[in-house]
């Protein structure tokens, strides 16, 4: 036992020296839950709530930096890298200068250490070191990751200093804060902000890099399978349903978040959820919140009483934007491997607030291809300082902050494996009906639900289609449990004019929208959209 401790401290002290962190007052190397919950009380960072989560505030920073992220351009990058608003260029030379600062600013300090993986699929698993300056990013980072195995692949470093503010002066970034990824020398360096979130996408955005080019689908997508095998997967931006959808009671867990499809099939990135718990419901979403309740969840910006410990989640003082951070043990019917089949169903959510969008609609494989690119969902108002009316939203393949390449890669390679997969894609809308945000209602999720279980089932296999007249999606005639009235958008509204004219809005944005990859598809894919003339 003492050979083989000193043996790791070895092993261990020659990982430290490779990664160039010198001079550190300490390295704790893969603590177990427990006693990340002891570090991170003991430093002040958290507070432990009455029923057994870490509850922790991220400060000024309560979601991700979209404008403080670089990717390094270098030889390789230049040639794979979809370089502009989204991936901002950082010369090698800046890279490593701020790295370096980085490496510095950890000298004397206590550090956390855990080695991970991202990836269940053993032929394209990643393994990762995370290195942070915080207990509880340690803790979230064992939740969301999977468990250290043997690789054929060269590890990643992440090296998250929250508490070191960058000199955009001297290191060429934005603001204090950064997110910088150097995907050739294997290395993601993040400061600035308590955010969580940075160091789980910051690694998806590496596996987005990565999987294309062993032609290998990454997905923004939950997924769930069938007692009968069939899988499903869920595309959606933030706020459109993916969590909860598919942690469905009658179908099995294989991730909420971050996929890959091989040509053997579905398989989870991570091994964690992290949901929004923002007036999470015990009725609603039973599983989610549960884990709510348990020892090992992270608890982001969630109201806690400082006395009784007692927990708040419809307490949105802090943001809107609450998270937990749970493993997927605590969702009762998850799938252990992180692995499933070839998926039968594409679910495509979008929460549309102005209201004109089915409910559910069928899609041909061109109708899937441009809703893909598109990726549409909107803000409401008071979600965000200055929207007052609902605020249409474009993020190509569900997921265009995270996606290093260009969104045609991804796209090409969905069409490829839909096609080989004869699968079924629907677009899905959770947003309102019977007007836009204000005048009409949230779609029920009762509704919702009905919907999706009859499409997952087969039940509209064989249920005609209406195409709406602007958009020119299949909408089912009928489906078992929703009233008919509701699965037509223009029907629910008092006042059909007002339908048209915000429907022609909505269409006239996605066409405008669809401009940046209109002389990238085929015709019939630019021929899917909606009809604006």
């Amino acid at each position: 036992m003492l050979q083989r401790a000193a043996q790791d401290r070895d092993a261990h002290n020659a990982i430290l020296d490779e990664l160039g962190l010198k001079h550190i007052k300490q390295a704790h190397w893969n603590l177990s839950t427990p006693a990340l919950y002891e570090e991170a009380t003991r430093r002040g960072e958290a507070m432990i709530a009455a029923e057994g989560p870490l509850v922790v505030a991220t400060g000024k920073h309560t979601g991700r930096s979209a404008n403080d992220k670089f990717v390094v351009r270098d030889e390789e990058t230049a040639k794979r890298v979809n370089f502009g608003d989204v991936n901002k260029p950082m010369t090698p030379e800046q890279f490593r200068s701020l790295k370096a600062r980085v490496l510095a600013y950890f000298q004397g300090r206590e550090l956390f250490v855990q080695e991970l993986s991202v990836g269940a699929d053993p032929h394209h698993r990643l393994p990762v070191r995370m290195v942070n300056e915080r207990a509880w990013h340690n803790l979230f980072a064992k939740n969301m990751f999977l468990p250290k195995v043997e690789s054929r692949l060269a590890p990643f470093t992440v090296l998250h200093a929250p508490g070191f503010q960058a000199d955009p002066a001297t290191d060429g970034t934005t603001s204090p804060t950064f997110v910088c990824l150097d995907l050739t020398g294997r290395t993601v360096i993040i400061g600035g902000t308590e955010y969580a979130g940075e160091v789980k996408k910051s690694m998806f955005t590496v596996m987005n890099y990565l999987l294309p080019l062993e032609k290998v689908m990454s997905m923004h997508c939950s997924a769930n399978v069938g007692k009968g095998g069939d899988v499903a997967i869920f595309f959606g931006l933030s706020g459109t349903g993916k969590t909860t959808l598919s942690a469905d009671p009658e179908r099995s867990l294989i991730g909420d978040d971050e996929h890959g499809w091989s040509e053997r099939g579905v398989f989870n990135l991570e091994g964690g959820c992290y949901a929004k718990a923002i007036r999470l419901s015990k009725e609603a979403e039973p599983e989610i919140y549960e884990t709510t309740r348990r020892f090992g969840t992270v608890l982001e910006n969630v109201v806690i009483d400082p006395v009784s410990r007692l927990l708040d989640l419809d307490d949105d003082r802090l943001t809107e934007n609450t998270r937990a951070s749970y493993t997927l043990e605590q969702i009762p019917n998850m799938v252990a491997s992180g692995q499933a089949g070839i998926p039968r169903n594409i679910i495509l959510l979008t929460c549309d607030a102005f209201g004109v969008l089915p409910p559910i609609s069928r899609l041909t494989p061109a109708q899937a291809m441009y809703h893909f690119l598109s990726g549409y969902t909107a803000k409401v108002a008071g979600t965000e300082i200055g929207v007052t009316e609902p605020k249409a939203t474009f993020s190509a393949c569900f997921g265009a902050p995270f996606m290093p390449m260009h969104p045609g890669v991804y796209a090409e390679l969905l069409g490829e494996r839909m096609a080989h997969a004869g699968a079924r894609a629907w677009l899905l809308n959770t947003g309102w009906s019977g007007g836009g945000y204000g005048t009409g209602k949230r779609m029920k999720i009762a509704f919702t639900r009905a919907m999706v279980r009859a499409a997952l089932s087969g039940a509209l296999d064989d249920v005609p289609t209406t195409p709406d007249p602007i958009f020119g999606v299949g909408i089912p005639q009928a489906v078992p449990e929703v009233p008919s009235e509701v699965l037509h958008p223009k029907r629910s509204w008092k006042d059909p004019a007002a339908y048209d004219a915000q429907a022609k809005k909505l269409a006239l944005m996605f066409e405008k929208n669809f401009l940046a990859y209109a002389d990238k598809v085929s015709a019939e894919i630019r021929a899917a959209g909606p009809i604006t003339k």
